[in-house]
């Protein structure tokens, strides 16, 4: 039986669902993570065939020994994965390390992370996107900002979420960007683009083919969730366009993403733009080759009824989908509050009232609230007017 070491596989505290799904298409799975054996899940537990605790996982010397261990124990690691941003770089390291030919390679990760990197992949192939600058000096911020005017916006060139990110209205603002922005990091300035965020979320065989995909729709800017500290909502939409589809499949070509998750997000344009294109253009902004953040994996396989943990599996032990795609579909979205905030309905209001379309509740893990709120509620509806019903009983505050 293949082998597969999963990374950090307690967290993201769904992640066990992955594992299991891995030992059901017959892999032997070994975890590493740095949470004692009898910290972790009875569910992770279970679905794992040995778990290594690494306390100081930053310490690449201690992933090394953990790998180390599980090949004199089990034999050559046939994959080695966390599908967890924060590990991609080492997952990668531990692949060269031990000759691991599946997934990325180091040089892959680089461009899985650089922003500036996949604007190059898109103009390549012809995919446009926003005009962007990786000039970071006083100077060439000014040039770029006379060419495509303010505001403009600056995010650093290897980072998550909106960690970082400043948007730029006026020559004050850049002074204060080149004095406040951390000088150990490139950025990348790209021009200001007013539009809604969607992803285009799948899986990739190892042809860069997408097997499957989903679209899901953020209705609440990231950068303003972080920034103002605000709760969240966003959905899935099981229903995506065919000219959606073509441009998502073109961009898991361009970027050559084989046999793992992705999460790209695009700009939906909200007024023309003189460049970009019309009202209701779709504008790539950057590409993410793992699942998108927190719960996000589960919203997705409520709205289709079906398992993307399976599909992640079918797409390594057989490099297709073998998934019924013909189940019954939902819009499913993820409501969240701030603690500190409050809300004209109490919680368990919700919980009763909703209860029969509820599928997951609880609090988010501290590291994901900056991004995504205190607390959540997923649920799955027929029609776009219960979610937003559902959505305005969550999040409506007291004035």
């Amino acid at each position: 039986m293949p082998n597969f070491v999963f990374i950090s596989p307690h967290f993201p505290d769904t992640y066990w669902k992955f594992c299991i799904s891995l030992r059901n298409h017959g892999f032997i799975v070994l975890g590493i993570g740095d949470a004692p054996y009898n910290e972790i899940g009875d569910a992770c537990k279970f679905s794992l065939n040995e778990y290594f605790c690494c306390a100081k996982m930053e310490d690449y010397e201690n992933e090394k020994m953990a790998v180390k261990y599980y090949i004199d124990k089990y034999g050559p690691i046939t994959f080695l994965e966390s599908n967890n941003e924060y590990w991609l770089t080492k997952d990668a390291q531990l692949r060269t390390e031990f000759h691991i030919t599946s997934g990325v390679d180091i040089e892959g990760v680089k461009l899985f992370r650089s922003k500036i990197r996949q604007k190059e992949i898109f103009e390549k192939n012809g995919i446009k996107c926003a005009r962007f600058t990786a000039d970071n000096s006083r100077d060439g911020i000014f040039a770029f900002a006379k060419k495509v005017g303010f505001p403009i916006f600056a995010k650093p060139d290897d980072g998550v979420g909106a960690q970082g990110t400043m948007k730029i209205k006026n020559e004050e603002d850049v002074n204060n960007f080149i004095s406040v922005r951390d000088q150990n990091k490139k950025y990348i300035i790209e021009e200001f683009v007013e539009g809604d965020i969607i992803s285009f979320d799948g899986v990739a065989n190892s042809h860069s083919d997408v097997i499957f995909c989903t679209e899901d729709v953020f209705t609440v800017n990231n950068a303003d969730i972080v920034n103002n500290d605000l709760d969240d909502m966003y959905y899935c939409n099981p229903y995506m366009d065919h000219e959606f589809y073509e441009l998502g499949c073109k961009v898991v070509k361009a970027a050559r993403i084989q046999q793992r998750f992705f999460h790209i997000e695009f700009f939906v344009l909200t007024k023309d733009h003189p460049y970009l294109g019309k009202k209701g253009t779709r504008i790539p902004l950057e590409i993410n080759c793992r699942p998108a953040g927190g719960y996000t994996p589960d919203v997705i396989n409520f709205a289709n009824s079906l398992s993307c943990y399976d599909i992640y599996a079918d797409c390594l032990a057989f490099d297709e989908n073998r998934q019924n795609m013909n189940q019954e579909k939902f819009y499913c979205v993820a409501c969240s509050r701030r603690f500190k905030s409050k809300y004209v309905h109490e919680f368990s209001e919700v919980l009763d009232k909703f209860k029969y379309a509820i599928c997951m509740y609880g609090d988010y893990p501290e590291v994901l609230r900056d991004d995504m709120g205190d607390c959540y509620a997923i649920a799955k509806f027929k029609t776009m007017d219960e979610l937003y019903e559902f959505d305005r009983f969550v999040r409506e505050k007291i004035k």
